[in-house]
């Protein structure tokens, strides 16, 4: 009797340790608190300006290297306004030449002789014009293609720096997000020992 009493205390004792150990196992649990991570990365694109485009073109055509102004490529205005002015450059001298060429002509059409062909470097009063009246002719001519082509050249150079400034707007509005991508890839095919090459587009929502 008193062996089965000794052995209900302990398993009573035994009883109530393990469940005030489940008890404190499950405040334990309870007490944990639920941590959710959430990871986000917000990214801000800058907002497109469809008019940008047009403003660097005119302004380029207003005045030629403000456009690339307007873009912030400062780096390139030297090269446009070097470029343009080359070009009035060599119409204003060729220009010049056909002029020298063309009163000699005239005045010689006049019956003058005192044109300045007719005078050395040291304006000594030639015999025979050091250019003929024929010379005189393809001169005229060979510097009214050159005045053209300079002519041409400068617009060139000017419908150029317009198309530049218009382009780098472009392409400063371009999309390069790494949600839309375009890549080559190089793929080793074990099975018959062959290699594929081709371009992957990712696009990602």
């Amino acid at each position: 009797m008193i062996l089965n009493k000794h052995l209900i205390a302990c398993l009573l004792t035994t009883f109530c340790c393990l469940f005030s150990f489940g008890q404190e196992g499950e405040e334990t649990k309870e007490e944990i608190p639920k941590v959710i991570a959430v990871d986000s990365i917000t990214t801000t694109r800058k907002p497109i300006n469809p008019l940008s485009p047009a403003k660097a073109a005119f302004y380029s055509a207003l005045l030629p290297g403000l456009g690339q102004a307007y873009n912030k490529k400062y780096w390139k205005i030297p090269i446009v306004w070097g470029a343009i002015g080359t070009g009035i450059y060599f119409y204003v001298i060729n220009d010049k030449e056909y002029d020298r060429y063309r009163e000699a002509y005239k005045s010689r059409l006049a019956g003058f002789k005192n044109d300045e062909f007719y005078y050395d470097s040291n304006g000594n009063l030639l015999e025979s014009p050091r250019v003929t009246t024929d010379g005189l002719i393809r001169g005229q001519e060979f510097y009214r293609r050159n005045k053209q082509v300079s002519l041409l050249v400068t617009f060139g150079l000017y419908a150029l720096n317009i198309i530049d400034a218009n382009v780098d707007a472009h392409l400063m509005q371009f999309n390069v997000d790494e949600n839309l991508s375009l890549a080559p890839h190089y793929e080793f095919n074990e099975i018959d020992a062959s290699s594929n090459l081709g371009l992957t587009l990712n696009f990602k929502f």
